[in-house]
């Protein structure tokens, strides 16, 4: 079997720790990449400050200089936070007939908040005989996927609550901005206000995916958001605050089901969370039979985390039957420590040279 073929759409922090990651596994190539601005025209791996060695040289280009039809088997898209901004790119790959694993928060669970381009995109990956599915570490695993593993040891669940207390230092400049890092508290409140501060997005994907994967009906959603103000100047390598402007938000989400509070989800996150003496954790408290209280601490790192859920999720996604897919909708990811090549199924790869006869 030819390795498997990797297109990774999006050379921001995330995208390049992927690239970095996929260039350390046996069995997989990178085939292309796709950025904007100073990067196009560039060596991949002069972004990413890996040395080439003998590997194909792979130059950074446009989505119609690097996407052509069933030119790769998987397209990792690494630039939106929300599916209706990143449903042209996710749209572009699949009519190629590429798989695609997204980093897109809402696109964990799209149909929570985006039901109609939730079923556009099935709709869609099911016509080019693809499949298409969003993740990373949050949502995709510690606050949805985890707690409904969590949940599999349990007789009855009673209420369930996910706490995630995190650093955003390794994110980039798109999450910087949607949480407001170095904004003035009054800008920030502001915005809050008027519904414009993104903060976390997830809240909704997270809650519906395990109401659903219980057997709950999630009716209500509700949410809250503060700023986290900092008392000394902190700087991460995509984002800076000034002693008593923002550098983090503290979020919290309620699931309702049947009128209660029966999922609740506690977020606070901020750059540099260790010059203030906090100390990062994920938590797991569900009230049921038997009660459950997992805790690790400090914290699943985010950065890394996402990389490689993304990562460890192609197989998965090759593998699966054509459609808009979730993480309740294929095999739990692993980490891939052989030949990834050994966990696909022949039949559902997409770049062959020559195409065998099964």
């Amino acid at each position: 079997m030819q390795n498997v073929k990797v297109i990774i759409w999006g050379l921001g922090a995330m995208g390049s720790g992927m690239a970095k990651m996929l260039l350390k596994k046996k069995g997989v190539d990178i085939v292309g990449a796709i950025d904007i601005g100073a990067k196009l025209g560039k060596s991949v791996y002069e972004v990413v400050g890996v040395d080439r060695g003998d590997r194909q040289e792979v130059i950074v280009g446009t989505p119609e200089e690097v996407i052509k039809e069933k030119c790769a088997d998987v397209c990792l898209c690494v630039t939106d936070s929300f599916t209706r901004k990143g449903f042209d790119k996710y749209k572009f790959a699949l009519e190629k007939k590429i798989n695609v694993v997204t980093s897109a928060e809402q696109m964990a669970y799209p149909k929570a908040q985006e039901p109609e381009l939730a079923k556009e995109l099935d709709r869609i990956a099911k016509e080019n005989g693809v499949s298409i599915i969003g993740t990373g570490i949050n949502p995709g695993l510690i606050m949805d996927l985890l707690v409904i593993v969590m949940t599999g040891c349990c007789e009855d669940v009673e209420s369930i609550l996910s706490r995630r207390i995190n650093s955003l230092s390794p994110f980039g400049p798109t999450v910087m901005e949607e949480q407001g890092i170095g904004m003035k508290v009054d800008d920030f409140n502001k915005r809050v206000e008027a519904g414009t501060m993104a903060g976390h997005v997830g809240f909704h994907e997270s809650i519906h995916m395990i109401a659903d994967a219980i057997g709950w009906k999630a009716d209500k959603i509700t949410q809250s958001m503060e700023a986290i103000v900092t008392d000394v100047d902190r700087k991460a390598p995509y984002g800076e605050a000034k002693a008593g402007d923002v550098a983090g938000v503290a979020m919290k989400g309620f699931g309702h089901v049947d009128g209660e509070i029966k999922i609740e989800m506690d977020h606070p996150q901020q750059i540099e969370p260790e010059q203030v003496g906090v100390q990062t954790g994920d938590y797991v408290i569900i009230k049921g039979t038997p009660n459950i209280n997992m805790i690790n601490s400090p914290e699943v790192p985010g950065g890394i985390g996402t990389i490689a859920m993304c990562v460890n999720t192609i197989p998965q996604i090759i593998n699966a039957k054509p459609g808009l897919h979730t993480m309740i909708s294929i095999p739990v990811p692993r980490a891939i420590m052989g030949d990834m090549r050994d966990l696909i199924d022949p039949e559902c790869k997409i770049v062959w040279f020559p195409k065998p006869i099964f």
